[in-house]
């Protein structure tokens, strides 16, 4: 369940960020900036810091290149439900929706890796060694 929670906030975070859809930072921010700079600049450092936690996070636990893998298992998944038919990479919002989701992935993949690698090899990190 930890690792859905965080793959959960790892997609609000992207999504409000940006999205398709006219319910997000990017498209209220560039509408609002002059009317309501200083909500727009908190907003934006809310999602700065979003962010740097998820990105800090990652980096530390799989690397850039374990991120890369991570994203290229996940494009290959969809290159597979591609070739069998199961969506249209044509659809511009769709493709949004996956590279969002693509992305959160990647996110929720790095912020859970301790837990993950702590329950596949049975092995402890020392930050979860008790004294």
């Amino acid at each position: 369940m930890s690792f859905v929670l965080r793959w959960v906030f790892a997609l609000v975070l992207l999504t409000a960020t940006y999205n398709p859809t006219q319910v997000n930072f990017v498209r209220w921010g560039l509408e609002n900036w002059e009317t309501q700079l200083p909500l727009t600049v908190l907003l934006g450092l809310v999602l700065l810091i979003g962010y740097i936690i998820y990105l800090r996070a990652t980096l530390r636990s799989i690397g850039a290149f374990g991120m890369l893998l991570v994203l290229a298992l996940v494009g290959a998944i969809l290159w597979v439900a591609y070739d069998y038919g199961l969506f249209d990479p044509s659809d511009p919002k769709l493709t949004t929706w996956i590279g969002i989701v693509a992305l959160s992935i990647v996110l929720g993949v790095g912020l859970s890796w301790s837990i993950i690698r702590r329950k596949l090899s049975g092995q402890v990190d020392m930050d979860d060694v008790e004294e």
